[in-house]
């Protein structure tokens, strides 16, 4: 095993901290890696360490973190419903041996879930933190396990809950949106599906402030405001000077797929913003994802 990067701070601060960060290679890995200047970050991927291999945790411990942001994930709803085996292995038994390395090593976890982890049946109001919940799909069943191992076997840890992530230059809803508009000239778009778009500039930024914090929990860490699948294409096409093209809402039963997402995950941020972190609008964020891809 080796590390996949290995940056240190431009401009070093009195004592910086050692970041390990896993999947460096993703959208919110390649962001985090961007943003946390101030300290040294340790990056880990494919090909060059694999968090599902027991070796990973003497590994980690050579290097000595201060802290694991862990972001390393099956992500593929839709493929983990012919792949459960795989994802449990990824999601619950990789995150088991990040929580191992920080026994041994004393560092804190900061584990990145999903707001899959709810059912979504409420229609009436988001999901606070503290609130029980019941994932649907095997994806969300592996996020939720994910999160079962970092509360039994650590006491210092974030659990931050996310949905609908979206980077510069990542393959994500709103790049998608744009290739198919400009491929079909018109779209189908799920409108009885809400979230909170997350740009990951903005959820770097806001977990970069909480791991100063060493408030130790759970948090939902979203942009501001919540909207429907086709209210996200919608705004994504107007933004990207495509507001032309015909956009057709459809509900999520005709749009046949393996997973069950929940239909109304929305998350709110009550935790993080007691410790003044919020995050802006994802309608601004949105703007600015366009000023920099």
């Amino acid at each position: 095993m080796k590390l996949t990067s290995l940056l240190v701070p431009e401009n070093p601060v009195p004592h910086p901290r050692r970041v390990l960060i896993t999947g460096c290679l993703g959208q919110l890995g390649r962001t985090l890696q961007a943003t946390l200047t101030d300290h040294v970050r340790l990056g880990i991927d494919l090909p060059d360490c694999d968090i599902t291999d027991p070796a990973v945790v003497p590994f980690i411990e050579a290097h000595a973190p201060d802290i694991i942001i862990h972001t390393a994930a099956y992500t593929n709803v839709d493929g983990a419903e012919s792949n459960p085996d795989l994802v449990f292995r990824i999601n619950m038994w990789g995150t088991h041996n990040l929580a191992l390395a920080c026994q041994r090593t004393g560092a804190p976890l900061l584990y990145i879930s999903t707001n899959e982890v709810f059912d979504g049946t409420r229609t009436t109001s988001a999901y606070y933190e503290w609130e029980t919940i019941n994932p649907l799909s095997v994806y969300a069943r592996s996020k939720a396990a994910g999160e079962a191992v970092v509360r039994t076997l650590l006491q210092r840890f974030y659990i931050v809950r996310i949905a609908w992530l979206f980077a510069p230059g990542g393959n994500n809803f709103p790049r998608k949106i744009i290739e198919n508009a400009d491929k079909h000239g018109r779209l189908r778009v799920v409108s009885d599906e809400f979230g909170n778009p997350t740009y990951a500039p903005d959820l770097a930024a806001a977990i970069s402030q909480l791991i100063t914090t060493e408030h130790f929990g759970i948090y939902h860490l979203v942009n501001g405001g919540s909207c429907s699948r086709y209210e996200f294409a919608s705004e994504v096409l107007r933004q990207a000077g495509r507001g032309h093209v015909p956009v057709t809402p459809v509900a999520h039963s005709e749009w046949e797929r393996p997973s069950t997402p929940p239909l109304h995950a929305l998350l709110a941020n009550t935790n993080a913003a007691a410790l003044g972190i919020t995050l802006r609008p994802w309608q601004e964020a949105l703007a600015a994802f366009f000023q920099t891809s």
